[in-house]
């Protein structure tokens, strides 16, 4: 069982912001900025390439009452997954984080 479902399970504790019956939001443990929480859902999936296109649906409306309730929705944040070892995933169980409460910076594009 991967680390995200036994925060589902309760069997690790979490500091959570938002939960249904299908996803669960949770403060990161090692934020990058003022607000950094990952956004999963509770069915495991291992990554995006894997999951039901009928949760995302599901997913986008969460996420965006995750955005409301940490008050970013109106200035803005980032929202990123990450898909395998080249992707930079380390959990794998589907998650999204979103950072904001500050600028967030841009993205480099290299040459």
């Amino acid at each position: 069982m991967c680390i995200f479902c036994k925060i589902v399970a309760g069997e690790i504790p979490s500091n959570k912001v938002l939960e249904d019956e299908n996803f669960l939001c949770f403060h990161d443990i090692n934020p990058t900025r003022k607000i950094h929480v990952l956004i999963i859902p509770k069915k495991h999936y291992e990554s995006f390439d894997v999951v039901d296109p009928s949760i995302m649906s599901g997913l986008t409306e969460f996420t965006q009452k995750v955005a409301k309730e940490l008050n970013v929705s109106e200035s803005g944040y980032r929202l990123i997954t990450n898909i395998g070892s080249d992707g930079g995933q380390e959990v794998p169980h589907l998650h999204f984080h979103l950072i904001g409460g500050e600028p967030v910076g841009r993205l480099v594009r290299e040459k």
